[in-house]
């Protein structure tokens, strides 16, 4: 074949390739083609990719493919295809299939929610077969992936210059001319999908210390569904601007036959794990991920209903009664701006709680994660985008070894500013019989990295006494062991 007659066959190839044709990677596939792009689409079950060609993809610039042969025959070299497919075995047999339909120099992508340490498997098998492998995370929902999400790469680097293009093009973008793309390199191997889950994590905990504010102004306060809305409206003006208090706020607005649908929703809520990976990976590492544990174990309290129905008409709370919890009698504006400074105080322990795991994680893994840039990765298009990721880049931009966001100025003042009323709301729950179990982990962390001093040395005292595990000493260099024989030198007890 004559060279133009392979270039006029290599034009007439599409940029891009999917696999997966759920919400996601459909919306995914239509943001790439309204950038520009050509994209071959494969699915499972054919009627879908069908479906979809003769719907929403009709006219434009789709091929669809009825097997990973066809898909592979379909792209420009070198290719590059991306799998929006379950996570865990669905994304190995998807690997196994179109591996040996590659070339080298073809790049796969992961789009999915991925464990990252499978996604450190699949980049190092896939390299030694000359398969370039990408783990991105992506994040921002349907919406999101329609019209711009926030895409967290990672895996081999020298694939990077060959998908940017195209993941820039199709990312949220911010900045004053809204310009900047929430997507960027993010590290080797696995990075990308741990910083997607640790994205999820911080998403989990912000959820839930909405939920308890929701939970103290409608069980201490009384706030109907619409002076819900007014006060989610109003915060959303301020620090606490974000996507989870807007669409919180729309949430309060919602009718149907004329009653409120949320009050219709069951309270017990679903969870799909990477909340769940987080806080094990954090007991791994031996940081204290605790805000977002408790938002895990409060998922796993409300998966309870039944039990909790049975208890409720036998446990007593406040004052004997079965109640689920008394009123608030003081000023409830004023506790309503408490509960609001409760909330953002909490959230920046979340958000401090993430990076300090992201910096182990990095330091474990020898990954050079940029803080800042994960920062901003979440500025827009993602769930838990908000106005103060900016200062969280200020924050690693000024000091790229920051130990922890609490330490930076403006944090340390804003929580300084706000904690007044945080105790206030955690010792009135208390007081109330209402659970705002992250509000409370949050600031028990808070006064807890705040201390010089705790009780662990009782503690290493206990272990050495039983197990002989041995104690450092305050009066002695750092790293000297000792032990002690406790039960020889203890005071006798009284008979």
């Amino acid at each position: 074949m004559a060279p133009e007659k392979q270039n006029d066959k290599q034009a007439e190839l599409c940029d891009f390739g999917l696999i997966g044709l759920a919400v996601m990677g459909e919306n995914l596939a239509l943001n790439i083609e309204s950038r520009g792009y050509s994209v071959a689409v494969y699915n499972r079950t054919t009627s879908v990719m069908e479906n979809f060609m003769a719907g929403r993809a009709a006219g434009k610039k789709f091929i669809g493919c009825t097997s990973p042969k066809a898909l592979v025959a379909s792209l420009a070299k070198p290719r590059k295809i991306m799998m929006m497919v379950k996570a865990g075995a669905p994304v190995d047999a998807v690997i196994d299939e179109v591996t040996p339909l590659l070339d080298k120099g073809d790049i796969l992508i992961d789009g999915g929610n991925s464990y990252y340490v499978d996604t450190e498997r699949r980049t190092t098998e896939l390299t030694e077969k000359g398969i370039h492998y990408i783990g991105a995370g992506v994040s921002g929902g349907e919406e999101g992936a329609l019209k711009g999400p926030s895409i967290m790469p990672g895996g081999d680097k020298s694939a990077w210059p060959a998908v940017k293009p195209i993941f820039q093009a199709i990312a949220a973008k911010v900045g004053p001319n809204n310009d900047i793309p929430c997507c960027e390199w993010v590290g080797p191997r696995g990075a990308g999908h741990y910083v997607k889950m640790v994205h999820n994590g911080i998403e989990y905990g912000d959820m839930q210390l909405i939920c308890e504010a929701y939970f103290l102004m409608t069980e201490a306060l009384g706030l109907t569904n619409d002076e819900l809305y007014d006060v989610f409206a109003d915060w959303n003006t301020g620090e606490l601007d974000s996507y989870l208090i807007e669409i919180t706020r729309d949430i309060f607005s919602v009718k149907e036959g004329g009653d409120y649908l949320v009050d219709k929703v069951l309270d017990r809520a679903g969870a799909k794990g990477t909340g769940k990976w987080m806080s094990q990976l954090a007991l791994d590492l031996g940081v204290p991920s605790t805000l977002v544990t408790e938002a895990v174990y409060a998922r796993s309290l409300s998966a309870l209903k039944e039990e909790r129905v049975r208890a409720s008409k036998l446990l007593k709370g406040p004052h004997g009664d079965h109640l689920n919890g008394k009123k608030y009698e003081g000023d409830k504006q004023a506790f309503i701006t408490q509960i609001r400074d409760a909330l953002y105080a909490s959230k920046i322990v979340s958000y401090a709680q993430g990076f300090v795991q992201l910096r182990a994680a990095a330091a474990e893994h020898d990954w050079p994660l940029n803080y800042g840039d994960c920062a901003m990765l979440w500025r827009g298009g993602c769930i838990i985008r908000a106005v103060f990721l900016d200062r969280i880049k200020e924050a690693f931009d000024k000091d790229p070894k920051l130990d922890n966001l609490l330490l930076a100025p403006y944090f340390a003042s804003a929580v300084d500013k706000a904690q007044d009323g945080w105790r206030h709301v955690v010792a009135t729950s208390a007081t109330l019989g209402i659970p705002v179990p992250a509000f409370a982990t949050a600031l028990a962390y808070y006064d807890g990295y705040r201390r010089a001093r705790l009780p662990a040395n009782l503690l290493q005292a206990q272990r050495d006494y039983f197990g002989a595990h041995t104690y450092e000493r305050v009066d002695k260099p750092a790293g000297e062991m000792f032990h002690t024989e406790w039960l020889d030198l203890r005071k006798s007890p009284a008979v």
